[in-house]
């Protein structure tokens, strides 16, 4: 069942996850994405502390409203989906101040809106995130994402942009530039950074791999 594979909270994640769109199809915002955060969330609290129920329903309604990357939507995203987890925590009989604590954690958790997170969950969660944006996996959904835009792997005439502004949505390689190796620096909690560091290596591998495979060694 499912909702096992968020233990401790197996009840709660049952409740929440119906309420999550049944005909939403992206991979890369999947149910294997949320419980990805849910097990980032829960290595870095076991290190740093913080309310566990609320990280839960805060990851399980993270993207309860989903939105295309490409959408002019994109920066309202966190914000629609912390509106919608406002609702369905009230309507579940959560108080108030712990609604709040959800719904602020669900807004601050994106990187496209810009908003700061001021709660020790809200730094986790957008850790957490984060944590799947870089790594083996993050380099996995940047491909995959950039596969569902139409965008090319490279510009094969010129792989590393020498000369030009970075084009992330014709491109996938050069969202790496853009945003995923800016990540690791931005992490708001010590657990967090030490793991993003580790992915970040990864992420800074691949790249000179790549590089090397199509002929822009050393350049970039």
């Amino acid at each position: 069942m499912t909702s096992e594979a968020f233990a401790p909270f197996q009840h709660l994640a049952a409740q929440l996850l119906k309420h999550l769109p049944p005909d939403h199809h992206d991979g890369s915002h999947d149910l294997a994405h949320i419980h990805r955060v849910w097990v980032n969330a829960q290595r870095i609290q076991r290190a740093q502390g913080g309310d566990l129920e609320v990280l839960l329903a805060a990851t399980v309604l993270h993207d309860c409203v989903p939105v295309e990357k490409n959408s002019p939507l994109r920066k309202q995203a966190s914000s629609l989906s912390a509106e919608k987890a406002t609702a369905i925590l009230t309507a579940l009989g959560w108080p108030l101040p712990r609604v709040e604590r959800v719904a602020h954690a669900i807004k601050t958790h994106s990187y496209s809106a810009g908003f700061e997170p001021a709660s020790l969950e809200a730094r986790i969660l957008q850790d957490s995130d984060r944590l799947d944006a870089i790594g083996a996996v993050g380099i996995a959904r940047c491909f995959y994402v950039s596969g569902r835009m139409g965008s090319a792997l490279y510009d094969f005439e010129n792989p590393a942009a020498q000369g030009r502004g970075y084009q992330d949505t014709a491109y996938a390689i050069e969202h790496f530039y853009t945003k995923l190796l800016k990540l690791a620096s931005g992490f708001k909690t010590p657990e967090g950074a030490r793991l993003a560091a580790e992915r970040h290596a990864r992420l800074e591998a691949y790249l000179a791999d790549f590089m090397e495979e199509v002929g822009a060694n050393g350049v970039g």
